[in-house]
Order: C-alpha cells, then sequence, then structure tokens
C-alpha cells in the first residue's frame, strides 16, 4: 500500500479525479464527510443509545453518541500527530498537496461513524439478533439463502452494519452519504466477508466488517485505495493504515471512559480507582496540582486528560515504529496491544468488566434486550417476507406502517432481512422499549 493512493478523495458514483490540490481548503473533502456523518439520522440516533449501561436515564453515564464524538476528538488528535510525522518522512505527498490536517480529518470522521451501525443494548443487541435466525422458527426461510448470507445473519455485525447504512441509497441520495474512500477505507476495521473464517492472529481478521450485500461496493473501494495490494498471496485484504489510528482512539477512549463511568455510578471505589489512574500517568502527574484538587469530578478531570494524551502520544509511535510493516499489511495487532501502558490498562479493563460490565443491573437489562429486539423483529419479518410472497395480513400491513420502511418491490429474502435488521439496530433505547409494548399490546 502507499500513502497516495490511500489517501484518496474519491467518492461513489465519481467520473473524474478528485486532486487534493484542487481541493477547496474552506470546504475540504474529508471535512464533508464528518458533516455529513454528524447531521445524519443514524448519528443523531445515538443520542438515545447508552454506551454502557443499556436503557440507563442517569446522566452519568456516556450515550453511544457522546461515546462517539469523544472518540473523534482524540482520532482528530492521534491523526494529526501521526499525519505530522508521515508527511515528514514522506514529504511528497506535500507536493500534492496533503496537510497534517487531512490525517486529523479521516481519522476524526471514521471514528464519528464507528458506532453508528450498532443496535440497541450493545454487543447483546447484535447476538439478540443473530440468536432470533437461529431459531427454528427461521430454519426454512434461512434454507433460502447462500452460506455466506446465512452467516451474516447468524453472526450479525454492527460494524458491517455501519458500513451499509453509510453507503445505502436512499431517494434523493444515491450511493448514502457519499464519504471519501480513505474515509470509508478508515472506518472498516474488518475488511472481509463474514465467510470463510480463517484461523488467524491478524487483528483485521477478528470479525468481518463486509455484508454479501455490500461486497461489490466495498471491492471497489478496496481496488482504489490499494487494500487489494496482497489478495491473491495471503487471501485477505488489508486494513487501511489509518483504521489502527482510529481502532486505537475508540480502544482509548473505552479504557478509560468506562471506567469513569464505574466511579461516577459508585460502582467502583474512587480511591481504589484514583490509584489505578495514576499509575497510568505516574510518570508525568503534577502532584502540587493535583493535591489541590478537592472534588472527584476535578481529580478525575485531571488524570483523564493526562492519561488520553500519554496513550494518544504512545500509539503514535507504535504506528510510526510500525509504518513499514502496516503499510505491507503484515502489523497483526491493535496498537494498544503493543502499548508501553498495556499492564495499567489491562488492570483497568479487568475491574470495569467485573464492576462494570457484569454488574446485575447491566446483565437483567442486557436480558431484556434480547426479548425486546427478538419481539420487534419477529413481527418485521413475518410482515417483510408476508408481503414477499404475497400473503400479507391486516395486522403485516399495520406493522409496515407503523415502522415506515420503504419496501423495494425487486429485494429478494436476503435484503429484506436485512433491511429488517438495519431497521431494529436504528432504533434507540427509548423507541425499542416503546415499540415492544405497542406489539405486545401493552400501551
Amino acid at each position: 500500500m502507499n500513502w497516495p493512493q490511500l489517501l484518496s478523495l474519491k467518492k461513489y458514483g465519481d467520473t473524474q479525479r478528485r486532486d487534493r490540490l484542487e481541493q477547496d481548503e474552506l470546504r475540504l473533502g474529508f471535512e464533508v464527510d464528518y458533516d455529513r456523518i454528524i447531521f445524519s439520522q443514524e448519528f443523531r440516533s445515538l443520542q438515545d443509545k447508552t454506551q454502557v449501561i443499556p436503557l440507563s436515564q442517569t446522566g452519568f453515564v456516556h450515550t453511544r453518541l457522546t461515546h462517539s464524538l469523544e472518540v473523534s476528538v482524540v482520532g482528530r488528535s492521534i491523526g494529526r500527530m501521526a499525519g505530522k510525522k508521515i508527511l515528514e518522512r514522506h514529504p511528497e505527498l506535500l507536493k500534492m498537496g496533503y496537510k497534517l490536517q487531512d490525517f486529523g480529518s479521516i481519522v476524526c470522521a471514521a471514528a464519528l461513524a464507528h458506532d453508528i451501525g450498532n443496535p440497541p443494548f450493545g454487543h447483546s443487541g447484535e447476538k439478540s439478533i443473530g440468536n432470533y435466525f437461529a431459531s427454528g422458527k427461521m430454519q426454512m426461510v434461512m434454507s433460502q439463502l447462500s452460506r455466506k448470507q446465512q452467516h451474516d445473519l447468524l453472526h450479525f455485525e454492527g460494524n458491517a452494519n455501519g458500513y451499509r447504512l453509510l453507503n445505502l441509497d436512499k431517494p434523493a441520495a444515491p450511493g448514502g452519504l457519499r464519504l471519501s474512500y480513505a474515509t470509508l477505507g478508515a472506518f472498516i476495521k474488518y475488511p472481509k466477508e463474514s465467510l470463510p473464517v480463517k484461523p488467524t492472529a491478524h487483528i483485521s481478521q477478528k470479525k468481518y466488517g463486509i455484508f454479501q450485500s455490500d461486497l461489490e461496493h466495498f471491492k471497489d473501494v478496496a481496488s482504489e485505495l490499494g487494500l487489494d495490494d496482497n489478495l491473491e498471496e495471503t487471501g485477505f485484504y488489508n486494513r487501511h493504515p489509518l483504521a489502527y489510528l482510529v481502532e486505537a482512539a475508540d480502544d482509548i477512549c473505552y479504557s478509560i471512559i468506562d471506567f469513569e463511568d464505574g466511579i461516577n455510578l459508585g460502582w467502583i471505589s474512587e480511591d481504589y480507582a484514583l490509584e489505578h489512574l495514576i499509575n497510568l500517568v505516574r510518570s508525568n502527574i503534577r502532584t502540587d496540582v493535583y493535591s489541590n484538587l478537592e472534588t472527584t469530578a476535578q481529580r478525575l478531570g485531571y488524570l483523564r486528560s493526562l492519561a488520553i494524551n500519554n496513550l494518544i502520544t504512545d500509539c503514535v509511535n507504535i504506528f510510526m515504529d510500525n509504518e513499514e510493516a502496516i503499510l505491507k499489511g503484515q502489523f497483526a495487532h491493535a496498537l494498544m496491544d503493543r502499548s508501553t501502558y498495556k499492564a495499567q490498562v489491562d488492570d483497568i479493563l479487568s475491574i470495569t468488566v467485573k464492576n462494570v460490565y457484569k454488574n446485575t443491573d447491566v446483565v437483567q437489562k442486557e436480558v431484556s434486550g434480547y426479548k425486546i429486539l427478538g419481539d420487534i423483529l419477529d413481527a418485521m419479518v413475518t410482515a417483510m417476507l408476508n408481503d414477499l410472497s404475497g400473503t400479507l395480513t391486516t395486522y403485516d400491513k399495520l406493522i409496515l406502517d407503523l415502522t415506515a420502511v420503504e419496501l423495494n418491490e425487486s429485494d429478494e429474502v436476503y435484503d429484506r432481512l436485512l433491511t429488517c435488521c438495519a431497521y431494529v439496530s436504528s432504533l434507540t433505547d427509548s423507541k425499542s422499549m416503546a415499540l415492544f409494548k405497542v406489539i405486545n399490546g401493552s400501551i
């Protein structure tokens, strides 16, 4: 892979080349990507999806939206810092018009969108969708699909759904948001189909990121960016180098912020927690400043800032030290897995898992998510398939009216099932609960 190709400004459907030197500095293409994401309906729905504690109405915890905004801010910093070093190492990019801000804008936009395809209730939401399609009721329907289509649904993946939503044709918006290919490349953490599943230690193969419905679109993006350079030799696509930075920004935020939410909720002892954060920033903490802080919020804010700064700098150094291997598609690790602070971060994560992710309140509400999403999905799938077979009931018509999903007569079974999954994933916590009550006659 090479940087000029990886930084492509091309958008889906372009018939003419977009050169960096010809870009309007007041409305740069990579910055337009950010604007289109933040004004999209899909992104706005994240304001009512909690990050850690599903269905929580407390103001203490982060929503998916606040988390995404924070990840984008960290992504902008980490992108600019890396961009400065990349331009120093590759001065030919300067002659082409690229600036350090470009790297920040690409990573920032991709980071902003990184959770856009996730359903309510976090990872349990993804699993509940897959669980529905594994049920005996769906066995006959699933038998009509190819193995890859089946696997897409049985192992529903929010990352793949995010890619689909960003590029989905809409009325008056062919090609969806039409983001630059560089931003799409940075967004794709897992540049692969759901099948085949090949045992490998490479981080880009941990999950999948592309549904069968979006494969041709992805291949065009991959070809433009050079992600297919090693395809014949290795059998899989390269990960875009800037996707490592997007992943690092997300890892940094949830490592620190979820821990902070646990403290604010009283699930993690303040003294115990602050000690672990101090271990992460011990090398640059100013004891004279810290000792004068009077409240938990002040102490957390100060330590959080130092911790995030340390991790950003560390990840950029790791990225640049391994740039050659990354460009060859040979760097198999998440940047945070090679962090100087890995031991300290692992200690923090272990506490978060025990005290937050496995908290009884969280687990109970995730269990509720299975039932809520399962019932909504069942009503939608039944109506969609009955419409396709011409056996639509009055109840089915009401469900389709209620959900206001646009039907395409040319869509086959697989496409309709994906449409149902996308709709359920787009629901907010409160809307999914309200719809569940309506479907079950509890209004």
